[in-house]
């Protein structure tokens, strides 16, 4: 009678869940443990050997988190302007439910934009993603281009840096740039961290320049692009690596 084989260990071996996760062949994933360029839970992996539970570990792969789970979703919606930030809206109005219809997960979306405000807005069912993204701790940079009233003088982005009392408190910004200068109007950058109501619109108008129309552009190193308006994508690896690396996942 022949011996029984020992029980295969648990979980998945870690080429085949980096494989998996698409950053590369099985072949390209061992070279890479064996540089020393991946890690599982804080530790340095070297051998091929490992055996990994793809929903719970946490692997990094040159300092960057690699989401192996199946189970995630990470999307990235051109909100379009008159569109509600809400899942459904009892009045009827346009929200951004209505672009997830026929999805089963539940899905977050990630801070809010108010009905006017159009650009990037990401959704996630990662709720600990979801709340670091959005909360001022963790810095995450959000980028808007912003259509002013009038012509801005040119020491407006040292106020703005320097900080503007709101009846909310101050408010710095932690970049500005003018893009374009139009007649009437002028098209300007801000980049900022802060999550709070309406906080660009607040911000500006109390320096004298009304928006009228405002897109973000940018939540860390997502960018808006030229998708259009209306429209869902999922974001890539790259991308979902670094928004939880920059927050600390």
């Amino acid at each position: 009678m022949s011996e029984p084989r020992d029980p295969q260990p648990p979980g998945i071996r870690l080429q085949k869940v980096l494989a998996k996760a698409g950053v590369g062949s099985r072949r390209a994933a061992e070279e890479l443990i064996a540089e020393g360029r991946v890690s599982v839970d804080g530790e340095v992996v070297t051998e091929f050997g490992r055996r990994v539970d793809p929903l719970t570990a946490v692997i990094h792969v040159d300092g960057v988190r690699i989401v192996v789970r199946d189970d995630l979703i990470h999307l990235a919606l051109n909100k379009p302007r008159g569109v509600h930030t809400t899942m459904a809206d009892e009045r009827g109005r346009p929200c951004v439910g209505d672009y997830l219809r026929g999805r089963r997960d539940r899905l977050f979306h990630v801070g809010r934009l108010d009905a006017e405000t159009e650009g990037l807005l990401l959704l996630t069912n990662d709720g600990d993603l979801a709340h670091r993204l959005m909360h001022p701790s963790y810095r995450v940079l959000k980028t808007y281009l912003a259509e002013v009233a009038g012509r801005v003088p040119r020491n407006l982005g040292r106020t703005l840096r320097d900080g503007v009392t709101l009846d909310d408190g101050l408010v710095t910004v932690d970049s500005f740039r003018v893009v374009d200068s139009l007649p009437g109007k002028t098209l300007v950058e801000v980049v900022l961290h802060e999550g709070r109501k309406h906080i660009v619109r607040r911000l500006l108008a109390e320096v004298g320049h009304p928006v009228q129309r405002l897109v973000r552009t940018r939540v860390g190193d997502v960018h808006l692009g030229d998708q259009r308006a209306g429209t869902l994508r999922p974001l890539t690896r790259p991308e979902i690596g670094s928004l939880y690396s920059t927050v600390g996942l």
